[in-house]
């Protein structure tokens, strides 16, 4: 039955190695996860079932955007599928809503930030969900190497609206991983299919490179087949600026590709590399998660990738078709401290910690309400480390997210007031006058006044945002929100501020110990001693009978060793008040060591952001220096300058 399923919906006449058995277990009503390499064909694992279940398949993607392709891939076999995101127009997303409601939507893809959404979660309640499916699931574990702090809410999420089953899918979880996302959404060990990571089409180079060198190597391995789809990673958005303008001049179709770009520009380059006209894409690590290109020839890493995980992900996204690829790392030693500072940007400070817990203490009563990029300006955390913080503080018991709602809604009329008021009798007439009573018009925009309501009729939130959906859904009025605000409650005031502060920032400390580490073992995985394709493939638990793998270059030419070439000057060649005098006299107040580090080393905090900081000169002048290093080096030069 299956089988003539696939064929009906997709076209393809047998299943890749693993499909079968996880679509079975879905369409038999149970919960499953699949462990299944890039390219190995996860998606169809839900997206089979999705036509077979009675209700909708919900999709949750941490990086939305990057789903085009399989959105793409099942439109054009006529199968109903949708994606919610922020750059859709009011109607079209709208017209989604309704499609999910009414059951003619077989598949919605959202990211996990929507089930916060106080307006999507009441139309979440009218839609009949039959699958849950989350995509990179290894963002649940805070063992993986993209933890999500939303993530951990998905069970509960899947509680709280009734879906019944769940499937995981991933391409990056060692062992460890796999038992923990599994445990969280109790899916038991005889339904975690895992296919295997080793891929006999790919050979896997390593290539001690000089930073002097690079470029020239690169051009090379694209001129000996300029055609051929590749992908250059690399680490910085100005690296992939650089190299990309370097190939045009060299006249290679080459275009960059990354996070910096506006939305409509990244989707131009993104068509364009699959319909084959654009035939190289320089890209940071916002490129390839969710594309289907099976003709990919070359995954060439310009600059060391962020983890052995990011580095099997990306060379995944070659050979496809099954025909040979190459996946070369020009590798050395020195961007490991960029990469290394990165992780560092993301550590709080103890007093930002120290300041959010004062915050929860002194809040009076027992529901705390906070708007995210607001508060991580007032505690100079960045945004996804402050997520992080909230998620530790809930497993503490201090606090327990209850929903997110906007905090002004308004709209404009496309009928008279008095139109919509007519079309009510009885009680639902009094409430809609009520609330249409206490809507304030201001030229084109009419405000709406909840609280006000609230104070005039006997009511509640809910019943009021309800009638305002309902208003647009029948097109009487436009309705827009804004100002999302987190709601969460109180359930420990009583803790000691600095022991907690303590306990807090040693998480951080050992999550950013465990970043660090996976960097260094990345590196030492590049200078193996063994079969590279043998190693990677135990790294995550599958265990080759043979010794080597005869296309990777360890089996060629033997173990690699990664030069350093860069001479650093000596940071106390450097004149500290010269390069620092113009930063603190900017933040004032908000100076520390650690600031002052970040700012050095070119990294990005939301203090920065406010005070246009990275226009300041010096900005990332250590950028290539170890964190701890400059940092030690502050320390030394503060306390030896002389007192005003």
């Amino acid at each position: 039955m299956l089988k003539k399923l696939l064929e009906k919906h997709f076209g393809f006449n047998s299943f890749l190695k693993g499909q079968e058995d996880v679509i079975h277990k879905v369409v038999e009503g149970q919960s499953a996860a699949a462990i299944f390499p890039t390219g190995a064909g996860k998606s169809l694992c839900y997206q089979l079932p999705a036509m077979v279940l009675p209700g909708m398949t919900l999709v949750v993607s941490p990086l939305l955007s990057l789903m085009k392709d399989q959105l793409d891939f099942l439109q054009g076999n006529h199968i109903p599928a949708a994606r919610l995101d922020s750059t859709l127009s009011k109607s079209d997303y709208n017209a989604i809503l309704e499609s999910a409601k009414n059951g003619k939507l077989k598949i919605l893809m959202i990211a996990v930030e929507r089930f916060k959404n106080e307006r999507f979660r009441s139309q979440l309640q009218k839609m009949n969900v039959s699958l849950l499916v989350v995509d990179e699931a290894h963002c649940i574990s805070e063992w993986g190497h993209n933890f999500r702090p939303e993530y951990l809410k998905l069970p509960a999420y899947q509680k709280e609206f009734g879906i019944k089953q769940a499937l995981l899918l991933t391409a990056t979880a060692t062992t460890q991983v796999r038992d923990d996302m599994c445990a969280k959404f109790n899916i038991p060990k005889n339904n975690v299919f895992v296919t295997g990571f080793y891929r006999n089409n790919l050979f896997l180079q390593i290539t001690p490179t000089e930073n002097s060198e690079k470029k020239l190597r690169l051009l090379q391995k694209i001129q000996k087949a300029p055609h051929d789809p590749t992908i250059v990673y690399v680490t910085l958005q100005k690296t992939a600026e650089d190299v990309a303008a370097f190939l045009c001049e060299e006249k290679i179709n080459a275009h960059p590709y990354h996070a910096g770009m506006d939305n409509e520009k990244r989707e131009q380059i993104q068509n364009k590399f699959m319909d084959g006209s654009l035939a190289c894409i320089v890209a940071t690590i916002a490129f390839g998660m969710g594309i289907d290109k099976k003709d990919i020839r070359r995954i060439i890493h310009y600059d060391l990738p962020k983890s052995i995980e990011n580095y099997s992900q990306e060379i995944g996204r070659s050979g496809r078709d099954g025909k040979p690829a190459l996946c070369e790392v020009l590798a050395n030693r020195n961007n490991i401290h960029i990469l290394e500072n990165f992780i560092y940007g993301d550590t709080p400070e103890k007093k930002s910690i120290f300041q959010l817990l004062q915050t929860i203490k002194d809040n009076k009563g027992f529901v705390w309400e906070t708007q995210i990029t607001k508060l991580a300006n007032e505690l100079n955390i960045r945004v996804l480390p402050l997520k992080t913080l909230l998620v530790y503080l809930a497993m503490e018991k201090i606090i327990r997210p209850k929903f997110t709602y906007f905090g002004e809604y308004s709209f404009k009329y496309i009928t008279e007031p008095t139109n919509i008021i007519s079309s009510f009798k009885e009680e639902r007439k009094q409430f809609v006058t009520a609330v249409m009573n206490h809507c304030h018009t201001k030229k084109i925009w009419t405000h709406v006044d909840i609280q006000a309501i609230l104070d005039s009729y006997d009511t509640d939130r809910q019943r009021i945002l309800a009638a305002l959906e309902y208003f647009e859904e029948k097109g009487w009025i436009d309705l827009e929100s804004r100002q999302a605000v987190d709601v969460y409650d109180i359930l420990n005031q009583a803790f000691n501020i600095d022991d907690m502060a303590e306990k807090m920032y040693a998480l951080f400390k050992k999550k950013e110990s465990l970043e660090i580490q996976r960097i260094h073992n990345m590196v030492g995985f590049f200078e193996s001693d063994a079969c590279i394709s043998k190693r990677l493939a135990g790294y995550f638990g599958e265990h080759l009978t043979k010794e080597r793998c005869g296309h990777c270059s360890f089996c060629q030419s033997g173990k690699a060793v990664l030069p350093t070439t860069t001479e650093l000057k000596p940071l106390s060649r450097f004149e500290y008040k010269k390069i620092t005098a113009e930063f603190t006299q900017a933040v004032g107040q908000q100076s520390s060591e650690v600031n002052l580090t970040k700012f050095l080393c070119g990294i990005y905090t939301p203090v920065f952001s406010k005070l246009k900081i990275k226009q300041l000169p010096y900005f990332g002048i250590f950028e290539s220096y170890p964190f701890l290093e400059v940092k030690n080096w502050i320390a030394r030069a503060a306390t030896s300058q002389p007192s005003v």
